[in-house]
């Protein structure tokens, strides 16, 4: 049986892809109690007990040893006749990446940029067969100033993190392949989502390989692939989904990872995590106003240069004509002959233009944190926890628990369900690169 570590783990994103590749978890790690609670449940499921088989610790990566590590594997009750691996196979991790985002300020000083330091700490403690780290694209051109490696090294100010990272492994005992950016695409999830991937491996084991993608171009599942079963308005619904499921919606159902028994979980037609936000109507109107693949600015461009047929938007038209101190119909004709300019665009539209209204017909775009950015191509409104969780290949028996979504100031301690989402490695991603980890360790056996 190969043993895994999954630290920085989340809400179990990468650990579903490590079970339904074959590894047995013996020890997870997060700091923070909402995606504790999700990722204890979900292992509950599947029959991985704390003390038993498993151990999961809410704690600071800071304050985690590798003998602290150690004690906890030996303790679990299943190595209480003694057989404990002498040797874990694989650590897994993806240090928090806000720091290192292109999606937004980027800080040079952002505390959390030296979490991935931590993690080399560890793995230099426990000292695994095979490590793999997860990040965002941003971290491949994070520049370091002052930087202190595990081993004492002063780096290079200006150097940038793939450059010491290879260093440092490579000063632990650690060979590493050059960094990939994968896309979760390509590996049979039905969203566009680009991760930087590092794989280092011991001096004494066989070199992997970053795995081949599982579809082609051509077979990339779409967002209609994905979630047409979980279109809510009936006639709506009774038009789009003819009642066949599709392979990856039965799999969703079906379920992909296995209990401790080799058993997979079926949802048996409970939907969890599916309730739908409730947008006023003149919202909904607004989001029917977006072309499908169409964003903000580009909506805001066209109504400028073509216009827009407001007629049958009466909740729309009505705000308008209050905002504006301007009759009904004066509404309607200004914005369909695209007679309008700046206050006019802000009232039908507000000023916020990177909402987008997804295309069906592709991998939905990389799936984020917050619920509002994205419109679903089938209906005027944004996605529920559950259809985000269906494009980031989580099963459909999969619960998230905690507040559905949270904000202002709580988003700095609260990880409430699209942000568990939101935050995921794609399991099926993980799935990929640990049966690559997978089949080396099979061939040394």
């Amino acid at each position: 049986m190969p043993y895994a570590i999954d630290l920085f783990c989340g809400a179990g994103g990468m650990s579903e892809g490590l079970i339904q590749a074959g590894f047995h978890i013996l020890f997870s790690s997060d700091i923070n109690e909402d995606v504790q609670r999700t990722y204890m449940n979900r292992h509950e499921q599947l029959g991985l007990l704390q003390g038993v088989n498993t151990h999961y610790h809410r704690g600071d990566v800071r304050e985690l040893t590798g003998e602290f590590i150690r004690n906890s594997i030996q303790n679990l009750a299943i190595f209480a006749e003694g057989s404990v691996p002498e040797d874990i196979d694989a650590i897994f991790g993806g240090p928090p990446c806000q720091g290192f985002s292109r999606a937004g300020r980027r800080k040079s000083d952002d505390p959390r940029n030296l979490l991935f330091k931590e993690y080399l700490r560890v793995i230099r403690e426990v000292n695994p067969k095979y490590v793999v780290m997860e990040n965002v694209v941003g971290f491949l051109d994070t520049k370091f100033y002052g930087f202190v490696g595990v081993t004492g090294q002063l780096y290079d100010d200006g150097m940038v993190a793939p450059e010491i990272l290879r260093n440092e492994f490579q000063l632990i005992g650690y060979n590493t392949l050059e960094p990939q950016v994968m896309d979760a695409a390509n590996y049979g999830v039905p969203q566009r989502r680009n991760r930087v991937i590092f794989i280092a491996y011991r001096d004494d084991v066989v070199a992997p390989q970053y795995p081949e993608p599982t579809v082609t171009e051509e077979t990339k599942l779409t967002i209609e692939d994905a979630i047409t079963d979980l279109i809510r308005e009936r006639r709506v619904r009774n038009r789009i989904f003819n009642g066949r499921l599709s392979q990856f919606q039965q799999d969703s159902i079906n379920g992909r990872t296995p209990d401790i028994n080799g058993n997979t979980i079926n949802s048996n037609g409970v939907i969890y995590n599916n309730e739908v936000s409730s947008h006023t109507p003149i919202i909904k109107e607004r989001f029917s106003l977006f072309k499908e693949g169409e964003d903000g600015g580009q909506l805001r461009n066209r109504i400028a240069t073509k216009g827009i047929n407001l007629r049958g938007k009466d909740n729309l038209i009505l705000y308008c004509s209050q905002m504006l101190s301007m009759e009904e119909d004066e509404v309607v004709k200004k914005f369909k002959k695209a007679d309008v300019n700046d206050e006019m665009l802000d009232v039908l539209l507000t000023k916020k233009n990177i909402r987008t209204r997804l295309d069906r017909a592709k991998p939905a775009a990389t799936v984020m944190t917050i619920a509002d950015d994205y419109i679903s191509p089938f209906e005027a409104r944004t996605f529920t926890v559950r259809e985000l969780a269906r494009l980031q290949s989580f099963d459909d028996s999969f619960v998230f628990l905690g507040k559905r979504t949270t904000g202002g100031i709580r988003r700095r301690v609260e990880v409430p369900q699209y942000s568990q989402v939101g935050n995921a490695v794609p399991p099926l991603l993980a799935k990929a690169i640990a049966l690559e980890i997978l089949r080396l360790l099979i061939a040394e056996e």
